[in-house]
């Protein structure tokens, strides 16, 4: 340091300390943020100076902030006939990095919360093994575990957009996916301490709510990276996510992800029930269903500026940020359009690159507060392209609901609001 008072540090110039300074005040000047001079909020004493808050046993259990009460799952009405079965979603738009709070990670429920005490909860192995087992809790968590940080995303994610523009929020259009680090159990460990006979090729879980919610699992995937999973972030699982116990199938669709897990059958073919036959195909245009298309391939979506995210700074430095995912890997690229896809800038993925994972993109831009047609679209470790919403329907047809991983559209008006639009 110098010697001489006010000086700064020999290794800054004061060209570069003045080129800080002018940055600074562009963006505090672009953001109209409050000058020193005559701030109240600055100048004056706040009540929040002044008196003790709460000690520390006050929130035992910890809770947001008072002024963040709006972020919160939300549903759509109309959209089922009962909230038992049926969905709502994950605020992607007041989220930010990779990790969803449990608090706010999407519900989908076929019957309902199961409430389980997890002492009287078991998980049976049965079928085409050496040994029927059943296992209670304090069984299952004395085998080896792990962490993995994966995404859940809803098959119908985004199905109500497959015909044009539906609703008017990133939340409605693409929430429900969520992304969460879970401890677990591998399948496959459970499946060798029961012995797989030879000719045994599919699992099915089973739920213990009152949907016995169950789907077929080919084996290779069991034994590849399944996990079963009892606890998500650190804690133990949410009952809304399937407390105590829950079947984790990475990047494929969230339904085969069955919650209340109570049992795991082992069989030679796949069991063809309700909800992958009638549910979860892909109607074509033919009249034909496209099956068992379980991987949720590349997708993102800008989650801000978004219709529930409008600008609200004016002119000048703006963030665009959203997330990317794929069942098929990790996210290696996600480029950013701000014409409606006539040009495309390559964005900056910023923290964990994790496969099969949720990451988070941004691109820096200088706003000129004219219109903009904001996209975003993903490429996975594989090359595979997140594709227009006009390729997915060349090839499937206006009919289906499931596996909607088109890109997406905003409008961005001159006024800082935005719209969900489809540009073709």
């Amino acid at each position: 340091m110098s010697d001489t008072k006010g000086s700064p540090p020999q290794n800054l110039s004061r060209r570069s300390l003045l080129k800080a300074g002018l940055a600074a005040g562009a963006v505090a000047g672009s953001a109209g943020a409050a000058k020193a001079a005559g701030d109240p909020l600055i100048t004056e004493v706040q009540d929040w100076n002044r008196y003790l808050g709460d000690g520390v046993q006050a929130r035992p259990y910890g809770t947001p902030s008072e002024f963040e009460s709006h972020v919160v799952r939300r549903d759509v009405e109309w959209l089922t006939a009962s909230t038992e079965s049926s969905v709502n979603f994950t605020p992607l738009h007041e989220l930010d990095g990779i990790i969803t709070p449990n608090g706010l990670c999407f519900e989908r429920h076929h019957g309902g919360i199961s409430e389980i005490n997890p002492a009287d909860h078991r998980l049976m192995i049965n079928g085409l093994v050496d040994t029927p087992l059943v296992f209670t809790m304090e069984d299952l968590k004395r085998f080896p575990r792990e962490n993995r940080v994966y995404f859940l995303e809803c098959a119908a994610n985004s199905g109500m957009e497959w015909r044009g523009s539906q609703l008017n929020g990133c939340q409605y259009t693409h929430g429900m996916v969520h992304c969460v680090m879970y401890t677990g159990v591998p399948l496959k460990l459970i499946l060798e301490e029961a012995g797989i006979k030879t000719n045994a090729k599919w699992v099915m879980p089973e739920g213990a709510d009152a949907s016995a919610m169950t789907r077929s699992i080919p084996m290779e995937k069991a034994l590849d990276d399944c996990l079963i999973a009892f606890k998500m972030n650190g804690e133990a699982l949410r009952p809304e996510q399937g407390y105590p116990l829950r079947l984790v199938v990475p990047g494929w669709e969230g339904n085969m992800w069955v919650k209340w897990l109570r049992r795991i059958e082992v069989g030679d073919e796949p069991w063809h029930q309700r909800e992958e036959t009638s549910k979860y195909t892909d109607l074509l245009a033919s009249g034909k269903a496209r099956r068992f298309t379980w991987v949720m391939d590349a997708k993102s979506v800008i989650t801000s500026p978004s219709p529930q995210a409008p600008v609200t700074h004016g002119k000048g430095p703006m963030v665009i940020s959203g997330v990317a995912w794929s069942g098929n890997g990790r996210i290696t690229r996600v480029d950013v359009s701000i014409d409606g896809g006539r040009n495309w800038k390559t964005a900056r993925i910023d923290g964990p690159s994790l496969p099969k994972a949720l990451h988070r993109f941004y691109l820096d831009i200088d706003w000129d507060g004219s219109d903009l047609l904001i996209q975003s679209r993903a490429m996975d470790e594989n090359g595979y392209f997140q594709p227009t919403k006009n390729e997915l329907r060349a090839a499937r047809g206006e009919n289906s609901i499931y596996h909607n991983n088109g890109i997406q559209t905003w409008y961005v008006k001159a006024d800082g609001t935005v719209e969900n639009v489809e540009v073709s």
